[in-house]
């Protein structure tokens, strides 16, 4: 970070070096980019392609798209106008979302998040986007509070579809929002918008197998909608080019082996045209990298399936400055009343719904389940000691993200099939630690697998939470990553992963391997208390799935969710007062996301001829 302030300081004129940490108060962040010697072409696309989150964020986004044959194509964009919930309703809305996911897997809805449609997609060029958003603020402006709140939905359900519909004078009343913003769209910006001219509504599952229908219909009619709400009108974008592609999360990285084949880099997105896998081996597909632009094959195992607007961008409104945006565009769920530019809220919001009566809420018994931090063979390779071990055999780091010393656990055998935690692991598991502390979430038991990396990342969580030196981590065998245990070899040198442990944990049905214990002995009876297990990326699927009274997935489908699970993975399963039913709910805390960091060699790279 200090080389690349270094850099920015050589070449941004001296008057715009005034208040690096915050939006150019003498220019914006065009007018830098400008000065840094990009094209305006392809500083305005790198602007919008990042929502103008900051000039940073467009400096990295030209610089990973250099190769990108498209760099220079001036192909428009794709907007669309939503109308967006958030409060109360919003956190009903994602649990309905989270739930019918787990409960009758993916439809069609889920490949976008609650919304009601304002408009149909509408093509926008990148230099007209900032009078676009003008557009935008003046309608808001205009009809500010001339909804009423709260916006009258009711439920429909039909064979394969279900939805909340706006009451019909008031999406009457949208409508026409909606055909003023199209006026100022053509007067402002000569962009051409087409307002939706459907039944107004919120879709809930469409597209789902004629069984789900019941399930799916009871988990709706839970939905209060007239529980307070912030209706908030929004702008996002997609690259037009791959509009009717499907979208690929990148679960693991993949360096190409052949000229025509593509680098994966985990939480990168690829966009994948079933018109292009006619002429692709089995086992590969061809696609084309979000962060850089770049199309090859790339093995199919690697990737899964997103969500559509995972990769769409969120455009703020002109009060807080088109280039001067301050959410991440990778990520539209995570808007918020906070974070959205206060000129798109259009429906003021009510007062919130309180429980009546005098008797407080009971507290739920509540059980987190989450994955250990990152882990040092995975990192620098299964030969990890060897890179840092001195001609006597003592340990030596030779990296950075090598913890300083390494915890006395027997012999180098013991290290190979029991690796550590990196030092990025343990900061991980420390943000977990102090995300808990911040959302008051109390945590009363500890168990953790006896796996090195489990037991040094819930010592690391505890001391987020500043609970390090109270709570005890209890060592739970039964707790060991089983998936990867093959009975009479290869049995890690730990004196406490025994046969004996396993042996009540694990039937088998037709040769394949099932949990049928979803919790720890001992796991506390009493009403209130939050346990909290640290294991393995099978353990979130494993300690949960039985204790909601699922019947256990075919190992197939059981890899498949695991493979899924990142590092510091965390769940939530929340036992439903008294009834003895647990379901998951959505976790006290933020999810965490990160990227590999590949080995950098300044002589490689910097006295390259």
């Amino acid at each position: 970070m200090a080389a690349k302030e270094d850099l920015y300081s050589k070449i941004l004129p001296r008057r715009l070096r005034q208040n690096r940490a915050g939006s150019m108060k003498c220019s914006s962040s065009l007018d830098v980019l400008l000065s840094m010697g990009f094209p305006k072409p392809r500083a305005l696309k790198a602007l919008v392609s990042t929502g103008g989150r900051s000039v940073q964020a467009a400096c990295d986004w030209l610089f990973s798209h250099v190769d990108d044959p498209f760099l220079d194509d001036p192909l428009p964009r794709e907007y669309v106008l939503y109308l967006r919930p958030s409060g109360p309703l919003q956190n009903q809305l994602s649990h309905f979302w989270q739930q019918s996911r787990i409960t009758c897997g993916k439809n069609k809805a889920h490949n976008i998040f609650p919304h009601i449609t304002l408009c149909q997609f509408f093509m926008c060029a990148d230099h007209k986007v900032e009078a676009l958003c003008e557009a935008l603020q003046a309608s808001v402006q205009q009809w500010r509070g001339r909804f009423p709140s709260p916006l009258p939905l009711e439920l429909y359900t039909s064979s394969n579809f279900i939805g909340l519909f706006v009451e019909e004078q008031v999406a009457d009343i949208l409508k026409l929002f909606a055909a003023d913003f199209a006026a100022e769209a053509v007067r402002k910006a000569e962009v051409h918008v087409e307002p939706h001219k459907k039944q107004l509504h919120v879709t809930l599952a469409y597209n789902f197998p004629s069984d789900h229908l019941p399930s799916l219909e009871k988990l709706a009619k839970g939905i209060e909608v007239k529980l307070g709400c912030d209706w908030l009108a929004v702008l996002f974008s997609r690259d037009i080019r791959f509009a009717n592609h499907e979208t690929l999360r990148v679960m693991y990285p993949y360096v190409p082996q052949n000229d025509d084949e593509l680098e994966l880099v985990p939480g990168d997105f690829v966009f994948m045209s079933p018109v292009d896998q006619n002429s692709t081996s089995e086992g590969w597909v061809y696609g084309t990298s979000l962060a850089t632009g770049l199309s090859g094959l790339l093995p199919e195992n690697y990737v899964s399936l997103a969500d559509e607007s995972d990769t769409w961008v969120f455009h703020g409104s002109k009060d807080r400055g088109l280039f001067d945006g301050l959410l991440d565009s990778r990520r539209p769920d995570s808007t918020s009343p906070g974070d959205t530019p206060s000129l798109s809220l259009i429906c003021h919001p009510m007062q919130v719904l309180r429980i009546s009566g005098g008797h407080s809420r009971q507290p739920k018994r509540t059980l987190f389940v989450c994955r250990h931090g990152e882990r040092m063979d995975v990192v620098f390779g299964k030969h990890w000691l060897s890179l840092c071990s001195d001609s006597k055999g003592r340990y030596v780091r030779s990296n950075l993200n090598m913890p300083p010393s390494l915890p006395l656990w027997g012999g180098q055998r013991d290290y190979d099939m029991d690796a550590p935690i990196t030092v990025f692991g343990s900061t991980q598991a420390r943000l977990v630690g102090e995300a808990l502390l911040e959302s008051n979430t109390a945590i009363d038991f500890v168990y953790c697998s006896p796996a090195l990396r489990c037991v040094q990342t819930a010592q690391n969580i505890l001391k987020g939470l500043q609970q390090d030196s109270k709570l005890k981590v209890r060592v739970e065998p039964g707790l060991f990553e089983w998936t990867k245990w093959v009975s009479g070899s290869s049995m890690p040198a730990s004196s406490f992963c025994l046969v004996a442990y396993f042996t009540p944990l694990i039937r088998r049905e037709t040769k394949t391997m099932f949990m049928s214990l979803c919790i720890p002995p001992g796991f506390p009876l009493s009403v209130g208390n939050n346990v909290l297990i640290v294991a393995h990326a099978s353990s979130l699927e494993a300690c949960t799935r039985q204790l909601q009274g699922r019947s256990p997935q075919s190992a197939k489908d059981f890899i498949q969710v695991v493979r899924k699970i990142p590092y510091l993975g965390f769940c939530s399963c929340e036992e439903q007062g008294d009834t003895g039913v647990w379901q998951l709910a959505d976790p006290p805390i933020l999810p965490l996301t990160h990227g590999p960091n590949h080995s950098f060699d300044w002589r490689e790279t910097l006295l390259q001829e």
